[in-house]
C-alpha cells in the first residue's frame, strides 16, 4: 500500500505524538472523504486518541432550559429571530430537576449541561444551578452552554459550583450570525480567567466550508487551551436560511473529528474529544464523548428534543460500548467499567 509521502509523514509524526501544522491539517481535510488517505487518517486518529485517553469515554447530558426568538439570529439555528417558529418558554425548576435526575442518578454522567438562549437571566440560572447541585452526585460536574458573558458573571458561575462552559466562535461568525466574533473570544478569556474548563467545537460544519476555514476554527480552540474539543455538522433544517447548502455526511464529520484529534496533540489542556451529533463513525475516528439531550435543541424543530434528535443515556452508553470503550470517566476523574452486564443493569 503506497500512501503519498506527505500523508505518511504527517501520520507517522502523529503516532509519535507530534501534532500536525495548520498546513498539514488543511492537507488532511482536503483528502476526499472516501479516499484511502481520509480513512487511514481516521484510523491513526483513533489509535492516537485511545492511547492518549486510556480508552476511556465520557457521557454528557444537556438540558435546554428555555426557548425564545434569539437576537443572535444564527442562520443555522432554529431559534434565530428572523426565521424561528418558537415562542418564549421556560422549563419550570421542578421539571429541570426531574430531567437532571434522569441523566445523573445512575452515577456515570461526567457533566450536566444547562443550555440557555444567547440572552439569559443570570439570577435565574444561578438559582437553577444551586438547586441542581443539591440533587445530583458530587462527582457529576455542572457545565453551562450560554451566551456571551463578562468576567464577573463567569466568576459568579464558578462560585456557584459550575465546572465549565461551552462556548464557540462559530464558522463564519458575524456573517452567518449577528454576533461579534471578538465578543465570543472575550468570553473565552472570561471563562478561562474564572478557572472554568472551556468546552469548544469546530461547528457548525456545512458543505460550503473550506478546509482552511475549518483549520482556523480548530486552532482557535487550541489557542485558548480548550478542555474539550469537538466537531459538529450543521443539521439540515428545511426552514433555516442555510438549508440550500445541504449537510455533510457522517463520514465527512468523522474525517474532521480525526483532524481535531491530531491537531490537539499540541494542546495539553485537551482531555477529551466529542462528536456532535453522536455517531459510531466519529467514535471510530478518535472521539470519546457523546451527549444525551433533552429540552430545547438548536438543531431540532420540536419543542422537546427527547425522542427526536436527542439520544437518551442508554442510547449513549450502548453507542460507547459498540465503539469499543472499556470504561466511562466520571467528573472526579474516577471511572466505571463499561461492559454488557453494566448495560443490562441500567437498561
Amino acid at each position: 500500500m503506497n500512501l503519498p509521502r506527505q500523508l505518511e509523514t504527517i501520520l507517522d509524526n502523529a503516532l509519535d505524538e507530534r501534532a500536525p501544522t495548520k498546513e498539514d491539517c488543511a492537507f488532511l481535510l482536503n483528502q476526499p472523504e472516501g479516499s484511502l488517505g481520509a480513512l487511514v487518517t481516521a484510523a491513526v486518529a483513533d489509535i492516537v486518541s485511545r492511547r492518549r485517553f486510556g480508552n476511556r469515554a465520557m457521557l454528557l447530558g444537556q438540558i435546554g432550559i428555555d426557548t425564545a426568538p434569539c437576537p443572535g439570529n444564527c442562520r443555522f439555528c432554529v431559534f434565530g429571530e428572523d426565521h424561528t417558529t418558537f415562542e418564549r418558554s421556560e422549563l419550570p425548576l421542578d421539571e429541570i430537576l426531574l430531567r437532571a435526575h434522569a441523566f445523573a442518578d445512575a452515577g456515570d454522567l461526567y457533566g450536566l449541561f444547562l443550555m440557555t438562549m444567547h440572552e439569559f437571566d443570570v439570577d435565574r440560572l444561578l438559582e437553577i444551578i444551586a438547586a441542581v447541585r443539591k440533587e445530583i452526585p458530587d462527582h457529576t460536574q455542572i457545565v453551562v452552554n450560554i451566551g456571551d458573558l463578562d468576567s464577573s458573571a463567569a466568576r459568579q458561575l464558578k462560585d456557584a459550583g459550575v465546572g465549565g462552559a461551552y462556548h464557540v466562535c462559530r464558522l463564519r461568525e458575524g456573517i452567518d450570525t449577528s454576533l461579534d466574533p471578538e465578543a465570543r473570544k472575550q468570553t473565552f478569556r472570561a471563562i478561562r480567567d474564572a478557572g472554568l474548563d472551556l468546552y469548544y467545537c469546530c461547528e457548525p460544519v456545512g458543505p460550503e466550508h473550506t478546509a482552511e476555514e475549518l483549520v482556523e476554527q480548530i486552532f482557535l480552540g487550541i489557542d485558548y487551551g480548550c478542555f474539550q474539543h469537538a466537531a459538529m455538522r450543521r443539521v439540515y433544517v428545511p426552514t433555516s436560511p442555510l438549508a440550500h447548502h445541504g449537510q455533510i455526511t457522517d463520514r465527512r464529520l468523522a474525517q474532521i473529528v480525526a483532524v481535531v484529534v491530531l491537531a490537539t496533540l499540541n494542546c495539553p489542556e485537551t482531555g477529551n474529544i466529542a462528536v456532535h451529533e453522536p455517531n459510531l463513525l466519529g467514535l471510530a475516528a478518535g472521539a470519546n464523548v457523546v451527549y444525551a439531550e433533552t429540552g430545547a435543541n438548536p438543531r431540532d424543530t420540536e419543542t422537546d428534543t427527547t425522542g427526536h434528535r436527542g439520544l437518551d443515556m442508554n442510547d449513549c452508553r450502548k453507542m460507547l460500548y459498540e465503539a469499543g470503550f472499556n470504561s466511562i470517566r466520571l467528573g472526579d476523574d474516577t471511572g466505571v467499567d463499561l461492559h454488557l452486564e453494566y448495560l443490562q443493569q441500567l437498561a
